[in-house]
């Protein structure tokens, strides 16, 4: 069966490695000419880090990414609201992890490179269009190179290309464009003396849009060094126009410091941290409506270009990499290939629209929303109970993670399909 994924960022290149360990042997296409190690931090939660695990990916993640200790939401003063442990602390067979985009990226490209070829992943294509009949699905590519066309037949086509994606705007042509609650979100990273003990992800404030969070995604080279953290600052622009730029717009250091100096949290140094940061981006908080329906014939979405998600409960990068695994099975247990895309589907979007729309609802920072609404802490077993709520939504929880059943394709059943040319 041959399998065309459109996107090489970490939702595609998850869903290639895990269709190559399910048998197949799909084909990349991104369109960025060059694939490098941009952006800022990402955290893994214990349910990706299984799965990227079982990919054979446990050492190179290792080396790579922090694994955090604890979650602590705090109010705008730094006190403690509520905490919770995290990834192995909180009983995890596997840990989570908190690491630089750029770098997983990166990690996950080498992999597919190694284990599927050099040629596997093509850069500079930007997709155009496809069509599809009962033999197959065709892919239209811009060469961003050369101007000229490129054509790809595949038996399935796969859009993973984010939350602008043209594959689901092929699918549902009339949808508007992503949608915001006002919320611009400045991101950074900074070398920074480890907050608290080191090991910890800081959640500080209340409704979005008055939040601060930080947690640390490299530890430092040297003791006693700077350790590499990740943070971002919720603001509101207010009734008047945001500043020129739009969404990726550089912030300028004297702006984010006027931003961060109405934060007293007595354990980061905000100001060092806003000189520290080699650039400092604005992006708005978006998402999209859940869709009805994923997988239409031969064509089917994942990741962000399925459920692109409000960033509460660090939830949109470890579902897409559960998007790759359940797609690479569903597939390999089923010669019709529309049949198992609308296995896929259902087992799928479900799930994961019922997320979507429970972030819009804060997710579980409902917690520090509610203790900044009562002025205090929240009556004993309350914060547990969102946590608990999420997590079981999410498929999350501990006993949920550590015992359902592997997505792992037996590897008798991946030669045989190899041998067969599929």
């Amino acid at each position: 069966m041959r399998v065309t994924v459109v996107g090489g960022g970490i939702a595609g290149l998850t869903c290639a490695l895990s269709l190559h360990a399910a048998g197949f042997a799909p084909r990349v296409y991104e369109a960025a000419r060059k694939v490098e190690a941009v952006g800022v931090g990402i955290n893994l939660l214990p349910h990706a880090v299984r799965e990227l695990c079982e990919l054979g990916l446990d050492g190179e993640l290792a080396s790579v990414a922090l694994p955090p200790h604890r979650l602590s939401y705090r109010d705008r003063t730094g006190e403690t609201v509520w905490e919770e442990p995290l990834g192995r602390a909180a009983g995890y067979r596997w840990p989570q992890y908190s690491v630089h985009r750029g770098r997983l990226q990166l990690l996950l490209l080498a992999a597919v490179r190694e284990r599927l070829g050099p040629d596997s992943v093509r850069t500079g294509l930007l997709f155009q269009r496809f069509e599809q009949d009962a033999g197959g699905v065709r892919a239209h590519f811009l060469d961003r190179s050369s101007g000229r066309p490129v054509v790809d037949e595949a038996d399935v086509l796969v859009g993973a290309d984010g939350i602008d994606s043209v594959v689901r705007g092929r699918l549902y042509p009339d949808e508007s464009a992503p949608s915001g609650n006002g919320v611009q979100m400045w991101r950074g990273v900074a070398p920074h003396p480890h907050i608290l003990d080191g090991r910890s992800i800081v959640v500080a404030g209340g409704t979005p849009g008055a939040k601060f969070v930080a947690y640390p995604i490299e530890d430092p080279a040297t003791a006693g060094a700077d350790a590499l953290v990740n943070w971002v600052l919720e603001v509101r622009h207010g009734p008047s126009a945001p500043p020129p730029g739009g969404p990726g717009r550089r912030v300028a250091e004297a702006e984010a410091r006027a931003g961060l100096s109405s934060w007293n949290l007595p354990w980061i140094d905000l100001t060092k941290l806003a000189e520290r940061s080699t650039a400092i981006v604005e992006y708005p908080m978006t998402d999209r409506a859940p869709l009805p329906r994923w997988s239409f014939g031969r064509v089917t979405l994942l990741g962000d270009a399925a459920h692109p998600m409000f960033p509460m409960g660090m939830n949109g990068g470890s579902q897409s990499v559960v998007d790759g695994r359940v797609l690479a099975w569903c597939l390999a247990r089923d010669d019709d290939a529309e049949a198992a895309l609308r296995r896929y589907d259902r087992m799928r979007r479900p799930a994961v629209n019922a997320i979507v729309l429970a972030n819009r609802d804060l997710g579980p920072e409902e917690t520090i929303a509610l203790a900044e609404e009562h002025g205090g802490a929240l009556p004993v077993g309350e914060a547990e109970r969102i946590a608990t709520r999420y997590k079981t939504l999410a498929g999350a929880t501990v006993t949920q993670v550590n015992t359902h059943p592997s997505w792992t394709v037996p590897a008798v059943s991946g030669q045989e399909r190899l041998a067969k040319g599929r």
